[in-house]
């Protein structure tokens, strides 16, 4: 019995939970080192005692949501195919999907590197900096992240297609040797030597002294050793080939890329617009050059908080896809139900727990990423307070997301992923401020509670979208066991 076969055999009849904890804790672990080291670029900055500097992060954080979009799209898209194609046991055609993910994925990021160094200034006006400091400091960033960008997209594409075929455990290598490397690399990059940290306790011996720069280089030259790892992992391994030969101009897989990575594209991409709005917002309703670069630095410590939580909620959610679409692929349409509770019910208790011991530590937690400034302080803690109060909520829409997603259901898939960063956030981060104003608060009270606002709409939207895949997959697995005449 050859290993792919195996392979179909233990993923279309092992138990169903004990299948996605297994798949999931080191998808889970990978997620959270990633976030980790995202976090820990806003940390070691932090250090730098600069409101501006953790501001210019923020604001290239749309950049980097940009190129993880790429990444996701076709990764998910070739993915999820591949997966599939394992169901129905149809091994070259899932080698030419994977070639073809992957290479696209990759040219779009060189383009998009070529691109963003010619328009550096404009671009970074674009993301959302308002004063001249953080406009400096942000395009000091972004040259480094741009110079990584085909990397990142293909590393993305290997990480998913790796996971998609249930060889979360090469994924996970692959990412997180980058991301302990990154650890490493940011402290030597960023500090110069004698130079003062943690509040004047530590003095720096030695350091490359690049400030805000340093931790884009350290986030570059880490993505590109992820990415030589996941593609030896590929090579060392039973997993589809990525082959230049098998790449495939054909618009039937470009369709299927477009079906299965077009949730993934809709949810990163919005992500970062709604970044790019909320430091727009910021700039429009704030009424100093000191509040503004105060307001976008503890929203971007907030905002990598939230997405180190929000990152093991990925983790376990993309522990049930490849059992998702392998059991779609094979008519076991139970299993995907199956699935689908499990995976709700454990990380809604997940993430209520999270909220629960990460709320009475909302200030000094925030301390670490959101600035230094009181003003940044305070608007930090308010914030994640909020936040945390509709984390739970989560759960319901990310988990029916992934599985729309995975099992092709393309147009629902997208309007979910949309929702929470796009329909919902959107409009409330622009037009909420103006109702607290108007309400006899402050215009800020508005933009601290514009994310949890756009999570409770979010969940009127994806709510009554996964109920109704519920009773299909109810549906299909009853006609899937009828005897046949």
């Amino acid at each position: 019995m050859s290993g792919n076969q195996e392979k179909f055999i233990r993923m279309t009849t092992e138990p169903v939970d004990r299948l996605i904890l297994r798949l999931a804790v080191p998808t889970i672990i990978s997620m959270l080192i990633t976030s980790f080291y995202n976090l820990a670029d806003t940390f070691f900055v932090r250090q730098l005692e600069n409101d501006s500097m953790v501001a210019a992060v923020g604001v290239a954080l749309p950049l980097m949501t940009l190129i993880q979009a790429i990444g996701f799209y076709h990764g998910h898209g070739s993915g999820n195919y591949i997966s599939r194609a394992f169901g129905r046991q149809d091994y070259r055609d899932a080698e030419v999907m994977a070639a073809t993910g992957f290479f696209y994925a990759f040219f779009i990021g060189l383009l998009l590197t070529v691109l963003g160094l010619s328009f550096r200034f404009p671009f970074a006006r674009l993301l959302g900096a308002k004063t001249e400091a953080t406009l400096g400091y942000t395009v000091q960033y972004m040259d480094y992240i741009l110079l990584a960008a085909p990397f990142m997209t293909g590393a993305l594409v290997m990480n998913n297609q790796l996971r998609l075929q249930g060889n979360a455990f090469f994924a996970m290598i692959g990412l997180s040797s980058g991301a302990v490397l990154n650890l490493i690399l940011d402290p030597l990059l960023i500090y110069a030597p004698g130079e003062a940290i943690f509040y004047g306790r530590l003095t720096v011996p030695f350091g490359a002294g690049l400030g805000v720069a340093g931790a884009a280089l350290a986030t570059g030259i880490s993505q590109i050793v992820g990415f030589l790892l996941l593609l030896a992992g590929i090579y060392r391994s039973d997993n589809v080939k990525i082959r230049l030969r098998s790449f495939s101009f054909k618009g039937y897989y470009i369709r299927n890329i477009v079906r299965g990575g077009l949730p993934s594209l809709a949810r990163q991409g919005m992500t970062g617009l709604a970044t790019a709005c909320l430091n727009h917002s910021i700039g429009l309703y704030m009424d100093s050059e000191l509040m503004i670069d105060a307001a976008q630095a503890a929203m971007t410590g907030v905002s990598r908080l939230m997405q180190f939580f929000f990152s093991a909620l990925l983790g376990f959610g993309q522990g049930y896809q490849p059992v998702c679409g392998f059991n779609y692929g094979a008519r076991r349409y139970d299993r995907v139900l199956e699935g689908f509770r499990f995976c709700v019910k454990g990380s809604a208790l997940g993430l209520l727990l999270i909220a629960g011991l990460a709320f009475p530590l909302a200030g000094p937690v925030t301390g670490l990423v959101a600035g230094s400034s009181p003003e940044a302080a305070e608007i930090a803690a308010f914030s994640f307070r909020a936040q945390l109060l509709t984390l739970p909520l989560l759960s319901w829409i990310t988990i029916t997301n992934m599985a729309l997603q995975n099992i092709g259901y393309t147009v629902r898939a997208t309007l979910v992923a949309l929702a929470r960063s796009g329909l919902c956030f959107i409009p409330t981060v622009l037009l909420l401020p103006l109702l607290t104003s108007a309400l006899g608060g402050t215009a800020l009270l508005g933009l601290e509670l514009a994310q949890p606002m756009a999570d409770l709409l979010s969940l009127l939207i994806a709510l009554p979208i996964g109920l109704g895949l519920v009773r299909e997959l109810r549906q299909s697995s009853a006609q899937a066991n009828e005897p046949q005449n």
